[in-house]
């Protein structure tokens, strides 16, 4: 795997990130490749846009922040948990129905301001909560069964899998378990990125338009107020952005151009700078990029390197 970020401390390279990266020009042709772009990844929350088109079809009415935040991996910010519970009371559950495992805030602040309240893992705080109310929701306007709604042989995830090959143009290549305890379905980069771009040329009023423009629309409600998806979101007209664990970025640029990448040992801290970069070599200018590049790396408290973009 090529390098794609380095790890600058004091003027000394101390790490390097390798991985594989695919940009895809504007008619959907492979414009740029580094390293294996074809093999399947696990995209994770990258495939959360999917995962809520596949919500829609299954007869949920949700859009503007509730859509959003079936497609989201929030923060756990009192306006993501609000929601949340409000989506499942208007399906007639509890917080009881949801099967993420109990956590905390994704967002340091948050953690630390729900640790000073007193409070302790939950359900509701773990980041995949909308997600997982929404599909609740899917549950109960299709009649299909709530307790099971995370098995891979529900019809829910069933249609899940048609979203994520339909997007893709590929065959999901593995099924797996998610962090949420959802299917996660491994695609090539190509396929992610292809996903991605099909999701902001979709026609209005299809599901996937409906996805690609709530998320745009309240990017907040896809991830927080200090995410680097928001950001994006928010600082580049158009752009449709979702991270996943483990290093995964998917972004899909409103005319149709898109990237996909996957950092390989999974260093998160490496995904903004390799981002940043990766849009500046797409010819996107956007003071937001400044701000989604910086990765300072700290030491007895004052900033002494950063993670750089290398290669991209």
């Amino acid at each position: 795997m090529p390098i794609l970020a380095k790890v600058v401390r004091s003027g000394f390279v101390e790490s390097r990130h390798h991985g594989s990266l695919v940009v895809l020009a504007a008619d959907g042709s492979v414009e740029r490749a580094l390293g294996d772009v074809t093999s399947p990844v696990f995209p994770r929350s990258s495939n959360k846009p999917m995962q809520a088109a596949a919500v829609l079809r299954a007869g949920a009415a949700l859009d503007g922040e509730r859509l959003a935040i079936a497609a989201g991996s929030h923060s756990g910010e009192p306006f993501h948990l609000d929601l949340a519970r409000k989506m499942l009371a208007e399906a007639g559950l509890s917080e009881a129905a949801l099967r993420t495992p109990p956590d905390l805030p994704l967002d340091e602040t948050e953690r630390e301001a729900y640790l000073a309240a007193g409070r302790g893992r939950e359900r509701i705080a773990m980041n995949c909560s909308g997600k997982h109310a929404a599909m609740l929701t899917a549950c109960v306007a299709a009649g299909w069964p709530v307790a099971s709604y995370l098995s891979p042989d529900h019809p829910l995830q069933r249609l899940v899998v048609e979203s994520v090959e339909s997007a893709a143009g590929e065959r999901v290549a593995h099924t797996g378990v998610d962090g949420c305890g959802a299917p996660v379905l491994a695609l090539s980069l190509t396929g992610l990125a292809r996903a991605f771009r099909s999701y902001v040329l979709a026609a209005p009023g299809t599901a996937e338009r409906r996805v690609a423009d709530a998320m745009r629309a309240h990017p907040r409600y896809v991830a927080g107020s200090r995410r680097t998806d928001t950001w994006l979101m928010e600082g580049v007209p158009g752009a449709l952005a979702k991270i996943g664990a483990e290093g995964v970025q998917a972004v899909a640029l409103g005319d149709g151009r898109a990237l996909a990448f996957k950092v390989d040992d999974g260093g998160v801290r490496a995904v903004g700078p390799v981002l940043a970069a990766a849009l500046r070599g797409m010819g996107v200018d956007a003071p937001v990029l400044e701000r989604i590049a910086e990765a300072p790396l700290l030491g007895g408290g004052g900033v002494v390197g950063s993670v750089l973009a290398d290669g991209v």
